[in-house]
C-alpha cells in the first residue's frame, strides 16, 4: 500500500519493491495500490486498522513520520510494526534552467534580503522538502516565518511551477527530478547530503559553509498484531531482496542511496526519528510538544 499519489516518491519506490521482488523470484504477482488522504495518514489508519495482516505491508518514511505528527493522526507511527529502512535521498535545491541565480550564495543573498523569493516544495508541512526548506532558512538566519511557500501534490506540479516562474526555487529529492537536469531543464544549486550526489555536478550545503545537513530516507511497515514469527519472516523476505542484484541495480538506477536498517535496529531509529522530527515540529510552531 502506498499512502501517498501515484508517481510520487513513495508510489516510485513501493512500485520498484514489488518489481525487485518479483524479478528476483522473491515473491509472485505483488500488488501495489495507493491509497490517499491527509498527507499519507489515512494509509496509515487503513494499516492500523487491519491487525494481524500478514498480506499487508506499506510505504512510508521520513515525510509520513512528519505527517502524522504535524496533522495529529488518529494513530501514530508507533502503532504499526516497522520492518526496514531501504534508501536515502538528500534533499536538492534546484531552479529553472534560465534563473538569475547561478549559484547557492547568489540565492541565499536574495533570501536574507527578504527580496520576495518565492519557494516550492514538493511534500505537505512536516514532510522533507519542507523540513529541508525551514531548516535552510534557520541556518541563513531567515525566521521560517518569513520564507512563504508553495505546496504542490505530485511532481509533475511543481516541476510545472518551476519551468512557468510560478517559484523561483524548490526542495526536492536529489533523484526526483533526475531526467529534467540531465536535459538541462533544471540545475541543482546545492545538495544538503552529507556527500555530493554522483550524477549532480551540484555542491553540499556544507561546501557553502553551512552546518546543515538533511536527509530523507524511506522504509517499509506491517500492520500491528503480527506475531513475532511472522514479523521475523517479512523481515527475513526483505533482508533477501536486499542482496540481491536486482535491488542494487534499482538503487543506482533511481539515484538512491543504499541504507539498509532492518528489525530491531530499524524500530529504535524509527522511535529517534520521531522524537527528532516531533521536537523539530514544535520548534516551527507546526505541532505541540509531544512525540504522540
Amino acid at each position: 500500500m502506498v499512502p501517498t499519489p501515484a508517481g510520487g516518491g513513495y508510489d516510485v519506490t513501493a512500485r520498484t519493491v514489488a518489481i525487485a521482488l518479483e524479478d528476483a523470484g522473491l515473491a509472485e504477482e505483488v500488488e501495489v495500490f495507493n491509497l490517499t488522504g491527509s498527507a499519507g495518514t489515512t494509509g496509515l489508519t487503513r494499516l492500523v486498522h487491519e491487525s494481524g495482516n500478514t498480506r499487508l505491508i506499506m510505504q512510508m518514511g521520513l515525510g509520513l513520520v512528519g505527517s502524522a505528527l504535524a496533522d495529529r493522526a488518529p494513530h501514530p507511527i508507533a502503532d504499526a510494526t516497522p520492518l526496514a529502512r531501504l534508501l536515502e535521498e538528500p534533499e536538492a535545491v534546484v531552479v529553472p534552467h534560465d534563473s538569475p541565480y547561478r549559484t547557492f550564495d547568489q540565492l541565499a543573498k536574495a533570501w536574507r534580503e527578504r527580496s520576495g523569493l518565492r519557494a516550492g516544495v514538493g511534500s505537505h508541512p512536516g514532510g522533507p522538502d519542507h523540513q529541508a526548506l525551514m531548516l535552510i532558512a534557520e541556518t541563513l538566519g531567515v525566521s521560517p516565518a518569513d520564507t512563504p511557500f508553495s505546496r504542490y501534490d505530485g511532481g509533475g506540479k511543481l516541476l510545472a511551477a518551476l519551468l512557468s516562474h510560478k517559484i523561483d526555487f524548490a526542495l526536492t529529492g536529489s533523484a526526483e527530478y533526475r531526467h529534467a537536469i540531465a536535459a538541462g531543464q533544471l540545475r541543482v544549486l546545492a545538495v544538503t547530503g552529507p556527500q555530493r550526489v554522483a550524477g549532480i555536478n551540484a555542491p553540499t550545503l556544507r561546501e557553502h559553509g553551512h552546518d546543515l545537513e538533511v536527509v530523507n530516507w524511506r522504509g517499509l511497515m506491517a500492520p500491528p498484531g503480527i506475531s513475532q514469527r511472522e514479523r521475523a519472516e517479512l523481515i527475513a523476505l526483505l533482508d533477501r531482496l536486499h542482496t540481491t542484484p536486482q535491488w542494487r541495480r534499482a538503487l543506482r538506477d533511481n539515484g538512491w542511496t543504499d541504507a539498509y536498517l532492518s528489525g530491531d535496529a530499524f524500530s529504535r531509529f524509527l522511535t529517534a526519528e520521531n522524537k527528532r522530527v516531533a521536537a523539530l515540529l514544535h520548534r516551527l510552531g507546526l505541532t505541540g510538544p509531544t512525540t504522540r
